[in-house]
């Protein structure tokens, strides 16, 4: 049986994630920092048919990644893939602003990722797979959202390094950048967005999908399909290379 590592897999993007690699042959570990979203994200793979357990974890936290590393292991002797997903958005104007928020920015999107990758590492098997969760804001820069950016431009060059590291034991290491992409998190960037601009949300919302070529959101269930692939065995040779999934926003 194939053993999947989802983390951040309790909502959105990594719920799909989880929902598109489970199945009678895979198990799939959901990790995230809610144990509500956790048990919901499990009990729904389960009511699918599929093989699933829960892991609660805060990726920032290297005794909370130890700890849920030690529930895998009780669980399997062996991983296959691993998504790192977990992270966080956000962003406020740099002069005058809160290191404290700027520093979880950076643990969790960018030092979580190596936490949970070193620890899975000894579980993973030989021709394993990665994928790191980027963002088109890894591709290019935003005002008032340094720390963010940052982070998401650090898993690329995270996945690169990663990649050839991990090439002789033919574990390939890839990373992908959504855009706009239907969920809360995306929503809450949007309410921020728009009270930073003084207009409604549906205004925003509408000037911010008006920028993208196809004019329109990118669903879960569509990034969660080209992560299936990327860890699939048709993407065998794929390996250190970034993947936009952003209607058209950026073309890098």
């Amino acid at each position: 049986m194939r053993v999947a590592l989802v983390t951040g897999g309790g909502r959105g993007i990594g719920r799909a994630i989880a929902r598109a690699l489970g199945g009678p042959d895979t198990l799939v570990a959901v990790a995230a920092r809610t144990q509500g979203d956790v048990d919901t994200a499990v009990s729904e793979l389960k009511a699918l048919g599929g093989s699933a357990l829960a892991i609660q974890m805060d990726v920032a936290d290297e005794r909370s990644v130890a700890a849920g590393m030690r529930t895998l292991r009780e669980a399997s002797a062996h991983l296959d893939l691993l998504v790192n997903n977990a992270g966080v958005g956000g962003g406020e104007p740099i002069e005058g602003s809160d290191v404290a928020r700027w520093r979880r920015t950076i643990d969790v999107n960018l030092t979580g990722m190596y936490l949970v990758t070193r620890e899975a590492l000894p579980l993973m098997r030989e021709g394993g797979r990665i994928v790191n969760q980027s963002s088109v804001l890894g591709r290019f820069g935003v005002p008032g959202y340094t720390a963010y950016c940052a982070s998401k431009h650090g898993v690329i060059g995270f996945t690169r390094a990663l990649a050839l590291e991990l090439a002789p034991r033919r574990i390939t290491a890839n990373a992908v950048c959504p855009g706009w992409v239907d969920t809360e998190m995306a929503a809450e960037g949007m309410r921020q967005g728009a009270d930073a601009t003084g207009s409604t949300f549906e205004e925003f919302r509408e000037r911010a999908l008006g920028a993208v070529p196809l004019k329109r959101i990118i669903q879960p269930e569509e990034v969660a399909e080209l992560v299936r692939f990327l860890t699939s065995p048709a993407a065998a040779a794929i390996t250190g290379q970034t993947y936009n999934i952003c209607g058209g926003q950026t073309m890098d």
